[in-house]
């Protein structure tokens, strides 16, 4: 028989235990990672500043004085 005709065994490639160990190392770290930036997240939105209540300023304003006008014009306008 040549190779065409026999029907191939492969047996997947067996991992090593350093590898499921470099895995559960990463895995960890970055579970690690993620609880870090979410407590980084949540004490910065408690630290941020509150909003307190309105506050409402009332300011009277003065009128300038006016000065008389150096001159006046007065203009006519007619339409068709």
């Amino acid at each position: 028989m040549t190779s065409l005709q026999q029907p191939s065994r492969r047996q997947p490639p067996k991992r090593s235990s350093g590898s499921a160990l470099v895995r559960v190392v990463t895995l960890a770290a970055l579970a690690l990672l993620v609880f870090l930036l979410g407590i980084a997240f949540s004490r910065a939105l408690d630290e941020r500043p509150r909003t307190g209540d309105p506050v409402t300023t009332v300011q009277t304003l003065e009128p300038r004085p006016q000065e008389a006008p150096v001159r006046t014009v007065t203009e006519t306008v007619t339409q068709p």
